[in-house]
């Protein structure tokens, strides 16, 4: 009876099979659902790993800055994004120019070559007043002088006469045809300043009376100019 059994049980197994050929198909399609979505999990784990690796830089050549002389302006580099293939972006430097700093102090002088002249203050104007002194009449107390004022410009001029006479005293002084001027003393001596312009190219006497014996005056000026004696 056992030998019986075990050859009925392999013959329904094989008749089921072959009775039903979906079951076979059933499973290989399922077999093949598997091996796709292992395949599909795969491909989906890989590509984002993938992706994520960063792409190799470009290469870059450095450049080598020259020394910075006084002459020459400073350069300075400052860093410029480059983009690349991959997204990413690198530095490259970028030359910008700097001038040097000027000084601001002022430029010094520089010699002309030639000497400075010497500013020399021109001579003290004369006047074109003259006059010439004499003895008109001697007395026993004193005497009578006179000083003959010349007007040697084109323009008429005013004028004043200084006499020094040592130890004498001014008696009265007057002009001779012409308005009266003033006389004042002094010590030893007395001034007398016109009453009015001396014609250009015109004269006038000037006559006094001195109290003394000294006849000649130890000075004689008109307007600053010595007399004649």
């Amino acid at each position: 009876m056992s030998g019986t059994r075990r050859t009925s049980s392999k013959s329904y197994g094989t008749t089921a099979i072959a009775s039903s050929p979906w079951i076979v198909v059933s499973v290989g399609v399922a077999v093949m659902v598997v091996l796709l979505a292992i395949a599909l999990g795969a491909y989906r784990g890989r590509g984002p790993a993938f992706d994520a690796q960063p792409a190799p830089p470009l290469p870059t050549v450095g450049l080598a800055d020259p020394e910075p002389s006084a002459a020459s302006p400073t350069v300075t580099r400052s860093p410029r994004a480059t983009a690349t293939q991959s997204g990413r972006s690198t530095t490259r430097p970028t030359p910008t120019r700097s001038t040097p700093a000027r000084s601001s102090a002022p430029p010094s002088p520089t010699p002309s070559g030639s000497e400075e002249t010497a500013l020399v203050a021109p001579p003290p104007s004369v006047s074109p007043l003259t006059g010439r002194y004499r003895v008109v009449e001697s007395h026993a107390d004193g005497f009578v002088g006179e000083v003959l004022v010349g007007n040697t410009s084109s323009a008429g001029r005013e004028w004043t006469t200084r006499l020094t006479f040592p130890g004498a005293r001014l008696g009265s002084a007057w002009i001779e045809g012409a308005p009266q001027g003033t006389a004042q003393r002094i010590d030893d001596g007395f001034t007398y300043r016109s009453g009015g312009d001396l014609p250009g190219g015109a004269s006038v006497t000037l006559r006094f009376y001195v109290q003394g014996t000294q006849s000649r005056p130890t000075s004689c000026t008109v307007d600053g100019v010595s007399c004649r004696l």
